[in-house]
């Protein structure tokens, strides 16, 4: 059976502010999406255990960033950073300020961040608040892969379309030069039924150790870069 680096990963904090970040230097991979997208739950789903990301009773609540890291717990390879909500359903609009500034500021400043997971409703998606995110994280030039989450809500048929539409949106946004890595990539997921596990997990652990990923999954005891 394949063992996946994602899945030696543990809670290692949260923060409020930029100020509060941890000093890491190692690889981060964030997580964003709309309020009720199953970010959570993908999270948990990926690290192949149940509660190390909670999600929110209310939806647009969680106003933190959480860090997990991933790898050996005495030398972690890279962190996973799970971002607040966006959606802001119910909240002051001082709290809205906060979150837009604190989200944008982190995809911006944030120089070990290799990659943006975003997180889109497979039955919604690419929605204004969606657009807006891309907005925000597409000058860094670093790589967005979209989650379409809750596929096993649609037939076949209608998560066929979801990708297809989703993909071209994505490329009128990137307008993809031949020859040239995309930015932008999109794939459908269900943490229900764990349709696209693989293809994610493929996507993350190369952001975090593309070098180290191989010796990862056959010896998952064995220190990265060793």
């Amino acid at each position: 059976m394949r063992s996946f680096l994602l899945h030696r990963s543990r809670f290692l904090t949260t923060v409020n502010h930029l100020k509060d970040l941890p000093a890491t230097v190692r690889p981060e991979v964030a997580f964003a999406g709309r309020s009720n997208a199953g970010k959570s739950t993908a999270i948990n789903i990926l690290c192949n255990q149940k509660r190390l990301a909670f999600a929110s009773k209310t939806p647009g609540r969680t106003q933190h960033i959480n860090y997990f890291s991933v790898g050996p717990q005495d030398e972690p390879v890279g962190y996973l950073v799970d971002l607040p909500g966006y959606g802001y359903a119910q909240v002051s609009g001082d709290v809205k300020f906060h979150w837009q500034h604190l989200l944008s500021d982190y995809l911006h400043a944030r120089h070990q961040l290799r990659g943006l997971v975003l997180l889109m409703d497979a039955r919604r998606p690419c929605t204004e608040l969606d657009m807006e995110l891309l907005d925000w994280f597409a000058p860094t030039r670093k790589p967005i892969h979209v989650l379409l989450t809750k596929s096993d809500k649609l037939t076949r048929q209608e998560s066929t379309l979801a990708l297809r539409s989703t993909q071209k949106v994505l490329d009128d946004y990137e307008q993809p030069v031949e020859g040239a890595p995309r930015l932008l990539t999109v794939q459908l997921f269900s943490s229900l039924k764990r349709v696209g596990l693989e293809q994610a997990h493929d996507v993350i652990e190369h952001w975090i150790a593309p070098v180290d990923r191989t010796q990862t999954e056959t010896s998952p005891e064995a220190p990265a870069g060793q």
